[in-house]
């Protein structure tokens, strides 16, 4: 039998390639086609979320509360801390109680730092110290307190008041006394506000200095640790600024400070010696302020509008991200924490986008307290007797 032989010829190895590379152009059009098409369909429904507007709502679980006559409440290490004159009470949504903290206070004041609160009363001399799992400790003072700070391990920050001379002193979470320094009126002011870094290590203070015949605001950076040591009383860094009063300051980040002035908004930054790194100047008089630790908001009256009150928001570099009016009165404007700003009062709630669109308003019968996103179109709402977990339709 004759041996058979095989034998490649060149055209159908063309033929062959020129079909390879037809269907790998076909998949990658196909594979193209279908990217574009889900980027599309994406960006539409991501559009469609942000535009959409909401007028109501289902409430999908509803828990009954009874809280005393004053109650504040404030989102703290994902659940909810209500406190009033007669105690701090650390509940989850259900709430169900996980810890509390008695005391009796006129004019409670807070400060809560990552997993660390601490409540004082304004002009009191006692102070307690919490976290997420319950009470650390106490701090009694021998001067009227004005103001508090708390650090994310704990550390407190205490500005005293007496006889025209300020006293600042700091504590370890367990009360300890840790430093002290003073802040007197004839020599560098008078202490308007402070603020410390969430890691405790660096202090922010306003003063305000009126001996030279006109209004001058000085703000001066503190530095605790290794940097600060080598500087006259902790000093950094210090910025005058005559004829403007700055009655608010405060630490976004552990490295980015804003300064609120009556004509101006300063943004520090420094991780060791803060320095200016933006000034939003500003010609109207600043109704509310409100901010997070990406964004500055700023409410003014309107000129010649139907509106009463226009929002600005700002980024942390200075720039506009969005203005936006409204007329609601309101008791409280925030940033929730998806970003999304919550303008609320008694009986009236509306939300807007950083695009500038109202998502959501409604008018209740019943007393809001304190809104809280959780995910998507959900959120809790803290009504006066009950806790709402709502989807908004």
């Amino acid at each position: 039998m004759p041996k058979k032989t095989y034998r490649l010829v060149t055209e159908e190895v063309e033929q062959l390639e020129k079909k390879i590379r037809s269907y790998r152009k076909k998949v990658v059009i196909v594979i193209f086609f279908l990217v574009t098409l889900a980027l599309v369909g994406a960006g539409s429904l991501y559009i469609v979320y942000e535009t959409k507007a909401y007028t109501g709502f289902q409430v999908m679980e509803s828990v009954k509360r009874q809280d005393s006559a004053g109650t504040k409440y404030v989102e703290f290490g994902g659940n909810i801390l209500k406190y009033s004159n007669d105690g701090a009470f650390y509940i989850d949504a259900e709430n169900n109680l996980i810890w509390n903290q008695t005391y009796e206070m006129q004019a409670p004041m807070l400060d809560i730092c990552e997993g660390y609160v601490a409540i004082a009363e304004q002009k009191g001399k006692i102070v307690y110290i919490m976290d997420v799992n319950g009470p650390c400790g106490e701090i009694r003072t021998n001067r009227p307190i004005r103001q508090i700070h708390v650090a994310n391990q704990g550390m407190v920050t205490i500005l005293m008041e007496e006889n025209g001379t300020g006293y600042i002193r700091l504590y370890d979470k367990e009360g300890s006394f840790l430093a002290e320094g003073e802040l007197h009126d004839k020599n560098s002011g008078y202490p308007l506000d402070i603020t410390t870094s969430n890691d405790g290590k660096k202090m922010a203070v306003a003063m305000l200095d009126p001996n030279e015949g006109n209004v001058k605001t000085t703000v001066a950076f503190y530095n605790f640790g290794t940097v600060g040591q080598n500087e006259i009383d902790n000093i950094v860094s210090s910025y005058p600024y005559s004829d403007m009063v700055i009655p608010k300051i405060e630490f976004l980040t552990n490295d980015l400070a804003v300064a609120f002035g009556d004509s101006r908004i300063v943004i520090y930054e420094g991780s060791q010696k803060p320095i200016v790194k933006e000034e939003i100047e500003i010609s109207r008089e600043i109704r509310s302020i409100f901010y997070n630790e990406r964004y500055i908001g700023l409410v003014f009256d309107t000129e010649n509008s139907q509106e009463a009150y226009e929002a600005e928001v700002y980024d942390i570099r200075g720039k506009l991200v969005r203005s936006f009016e409204f007329s609601m009165e309101y008791d409280e404007i925030t940033f929730l924490s998806n970003d999304e700003i919550c303008i609320r009062n008694d009986l009236e709630c509306s939300i807007f986008t950083l695009r500038g669109i109202r998502r959501f308003h409604y008018n209740f019968e019943q007393d809001i307290h304190k809104v809280i996103y959780v995910k998507g179109r959900r959120y809790i709402f803290l009504m006066d007797q009950t806790t709402d977990k709502i989807v908004l339709k």
